[in-house]
């Protein structure tokens, strides 16, 4: 096993350094890097995630490249320009409400120029908002990207995203309402979104994140959870698994991160990633590598949670 820690070349979801655990299989590489406030309840569908491509592998794809959005974390103006100009993407996902509304315009303008008329804007505001501070939001974002594909969860729950889609003529996204209810596979989202955000890690793996996806029965878009190479090619596999792919996928990320622990790196071009059979091999991770014991110990922990859990498979725990 080996624990990572990553710079990142901007603050982003609050953190500056990226930290998780390496392991492998018999089907190759797995990446157990649940964000360090989630418990090991909420830890368990990461494990799960990491042991399914490192035991079981991912299910056949039906496209060999998936198409990928550019992120914008909360930068300046000028640095988002940079960002979306050198990523080749058609498509950018900017990070809102953690700023004020004005330099998130500004911020959106700049976007808007680099890609040109024919690009995407989208927007994630992380559940942010109350209704009546996203009505007002998204309507001002979208004048000023010259407008916006859709919002991704701009309030916490179901009921605030059904009456903010009600009072926009944006599309919705919904990302923590799926991934974090009690049931995803039973969470109703059709009147409160337009659009499902599914994340591999957070879901338990590809096979389930494909059940979630089915249920859902909305168009999907594939996001990461700031993984490195190692973590991304899981989600790779899910958005190339997927029977239909209409959007761009947020799997871009690694451009967030100050270096990757494989010579490989799942690095776009002109917008596209390419789809894995297995996960990369970490061959530069000494470069990242850090003595930090508590995440061999939370593993521990999480994997005897999740191998006495009744729902779990007896393959997904990791020999020896």
């Amino acid at each position: 096993m080996h624990v990572y820690s990553i710079p990142l070349r901007s603050r982003f979801r609050g953190i500056t350094q990226r930290t998780g655990l390496l392991f492998e299989g018999p089907a190759g590489w797995g990446e157990f890097c649940p964000f360090e406030e989630y418990d090991d309840d909420e830890s368990m569908p990461w494990l799960a995630c990491a042991l399914e491509a490192a035991n079981e592998g991912w299910p056949a794809p039906v496209r060999d490249r998936v198409p990928v959005n550019c992120t914008v974390p909360v930068v300046s103006p000028g640095k988002a320009h940079e960002i979306v100009s050198r990523s080749g993407c058609s498509t950018a996902k900017v990070k809102v409400a953690e700023s004020t509304l004005a330099d998130d315009c500004a911020r959106l303008e700049a976007v808007r120029d680099a890609l040109g008329p024919s690009g995407f804007v989208r927007v994630d505001a992380n559940m942010m908002w109350d209704v009546d501070t996203a009505v007002a939001a998204i309507k001002a974002m979208d004048k000023a990207a010259g407008g916006l594909q859709y919002v991704e969860q701009p309030c916490r729950t179901l009921e605030e995203l059904a009456a903010v889609r009600r009072k926009v003529g944006v599309p919705i996204a919904a990302d923590e309402s799926i991934r974090k209810a009690e049931d995803p596979l039973k969470v109703a989202v059709s009147g409160a979104a337009d659009i499902a955000v599914i994340k591999v890690t957070p879901l338990g793996g590809v096979r389930k994140a494909l059940e979630v996806a089915e249920a859902c029965g909305l168009p999907c878009v594939v996001s990461s959870a700031l993984e490195t190479s190692v973590g991304m090619a899981a989600g790779i596999a899910l958005a190339a698994a997927l029977p239909e792919l209409d959007h761009a996928c947020g799997l871009a990320t690694l451009s967030l991160f100050e270096g990757d622990v494989t010579s490989d790196s799942l690095v776009p071009v002109d917008g596209y990633l390419p789809v894995l059979t297995k996960a990369p091999v970490p061959d530069r991770v000494a470069e990242f590598e850090t003595a930090d014991k508590t995440w061999t110990e939370r593993y521990e922990r999480v994997l005897a949670k999740l191998t006495a859990s009744p729902s779990s498979s007896p393959d997904r725990s990791l020999p020896g």
